[in-house]
């Protein structure tokens, strides 16, 4: 079974469960509805400037739900119209849902890694964090391994850091592209030297998350 642990369009198939990540929007129609479709849903950068509490307060009701496999995307991103400390406030404020919900935290870092990897310090969190869509250096790669973060990769990716990224730390994802989840899990298997059967990607993330 490959998961695609973060994706935006994809949909669970036969060979296959996606954990869709969804909007505040988007989620209030899924969680009013019998849909059985795995999610992540939080509050992105980009999206800080129009945060209120009842958002907060949807995610922690939310994350009762057995579909809520994680909360975000959530981070922090020098693109932002948000200031640096408003986007701080906001993420820890999600990192803290993570750590009182049991939800592993899926995060979109641009430009912040070395406040990223502080903040993995100052929490100490007990819960997974998985940096989506990594494509840094494997000296950033591993940076982001010693502090214990996961990585998620995509179609993009740089071979040298797959390749030094434990499997159990490695996840794989479509995000917005249009290849195939199995596709991706192809290219990853060749640059990790491995059979795809190897890499667990997430499977283990989802039991213990519907085993609850």
């Amino acid at each position: 079974m490959l998961v695609d642990i973060h994706t935006h369009t994809s949909h669970s198939t036969s060979n296959s469960l996606a954990v869709r990540n969804l909007t505040i929007a988007e989620a209030d129609i899924l969680f009013d509805s019998g849909m059985q479709e795995f999610c992540s849903v939080g509050i992105h950068p980009w999206q800080v400037d129009s945060f209120s509490e009842d958002m907060l307060s949807k995610l922690e009701v939310w994350a009762k739900d057995k579909r809520f496999i994680a909360v975000g995307e959530c981070g922090l991103d020098k693109n932002s119209s948000a200031g640096f400390e408003q986007q701080l406030k906001i993420f820890e404020q999600q990192i803290i849902l993570s750590e009182k919900t049991n939800k592993a935290l899926i995060i979109h870092c641009v430009g912040y890694f070395n406040e990223l990897f502080a903040l993995k310090k100052k929490w100490n969190p007990s819960q997974l964090w998985i940096i989506h869509g990594f494509r840094g250096k494997p000296e950033l790669a591993m940076q982001a391994l010693k502090t214990g973060c996961a990585l998620s990769y995509g179609e993009h990716f740089n071979p040298t850091s797959v390749r030094l990224t434990p499997t159990e730390k490695l996840f794989i994802e479509t995000d917005e592209s249009e290849v195939k989840i199995s596709e991706i899990y192809k290219v990853i298997s060749i640059a990790k030297g491995c059979k795809i059967e190897d890499l667990e990607a997430g499977i283990h993330l989802l039991k213990e998350a519907i085993m609850r």
